[in-house]
């Protein structure tokens, strides 16, 4: 079972007319409107997707360059 997943919006709320993504956090307009009643597992997704958004930007953090804790299973992929 995941924790609790916090929002990832920085209070930076302006979605960027071009990309349609959020200014701030870079969720779409659909992550953003879904976030509330998303289980764990629907946020993590999206957490994965910024993650991924981020790198593509060149805008990186501490915590996406920080290697993943062995053991944990990726959500949404079968174990072999």
């Amino acid at each position: 079972m995941l924790p609790e997943i916090p929002t990832p919006c920085v209070g930076i709320c302006r979605l960027d007319p071009e990309t349609g993504l959020c200014q701030g956090c870079l969720r779409s307009g659909a992550e953003i409107s879904v976030w509330p009643v998303a289980s764990n597992e629907q946020r993590l997704e999206i957490v994965q997707r910024l993650r991924e958004r981020r790198r593509a930007r060149g805008v990186t953090s501490w915590a996406d360059q920080r290697p993943r804790r062995r053991g944990r299973v990726a959500v949404g992929r079968s174990q072999v």
